[in-house]
């Protein structure tokens, strides 16, 4: 196996054995300390399960740049270019994943084509986070609330994402940095978030608001299209 550029690693909270590691392939690794065996690398060659969504099976133009797992080890996985994407333990490809290469378009048959639930499962993907833009830089991901129930991200809008975790609805955007948000970390018992970018300092946030916030209109088309010095 060729080595590849590596950009993040997340630690399953409910099993430390297990660790993921993403960089710049299609591919979330999921890997299980138990099976090291002796010294050197051999132990690691393959890992236990990977993650990918069907249709970036085979796409070189993409890579993970972010990790988390929840307290329920949901894995999520945020790709450059692309959109935030979250896995159950039993949405995993197994140990030998479909090849890096495209998926086959020719014509099968009706019994070729049908499918067991337990395949349909293994290759779909349960839900997709959208509205923020992660191409320029290096971008965490991560889950906020004390039960993982929202996923936040920075953007290259200079701006941090909520979606509630639980159907993908963006329900916060925030203006954090003149440039880029790169890294989001919440408090491990309070409702407090870290966030850093471009920019040279680190901004705290805390839940302060007597009404809810609305979201800005047509946030897909602002953060595509409109540099934040210029709103």
């Amino acid at each position: 196996m060729d080595a590849i550029q590596l950009n993040a690693i997340a630690i399953d909270p409910r099993n430390s054995n297990l660790f993921a590691v993403g960089g710049m392939e299609e591919y979330a690794r999921l890997y299980d300390i138990r099976r090291f065996q002796g010294e050197g690398l051999n132990g690691f060659t393959r890992a236990a399960d990977h993650f990918c969504p069907p249709h970036l099976i085979g796409n070189e133009d993409v890579g993970i740049t972010g990790l988390a797992f929840s307290e329920q080890s949901e894995l999520l996985v945020s790709y450059n270019d692309e959109f935030i994407y979250l896995f159950t333990p039993g949405m995993g490809l197994g140990s030998n994943p479909i090849p890096s290469s495209p998926i086959s378009k020719s014509p099968v048959s009706k019994s070729e084509s049908s499918s067991s639930p337990k395949d349909e499962n293994e290759h779909s993907v349960s839900l997709v986070y959208k509205g923020h833009k992660n191409c320029e830089t290096v971008k965490g991901v991560n889950f906020f609330g004390p039960r993982s129930e929202y996923v936040v991200s920075g953007s290259d809008c200079g701006r941090i994402f909520i979606w509630r975790k639980k159907g993908g609805e963006l329900i916060r955007v925030m203006e954090a940095d003149r440039h880029v948000v790169n890294c989001i970390e919440p408090h491990p018992h309070i409702p407090v978030l870290a966030s850093s970018g471009i920019e040279s300092d680190i901004k705290v946030w805390t839940s302060k608001a007597a009404e809810r916030a609305t979201l800005p209109e047509n946030i897909e088309l602002v953060c595509l299209t409109v540099p934040l010095t210029s709103i």
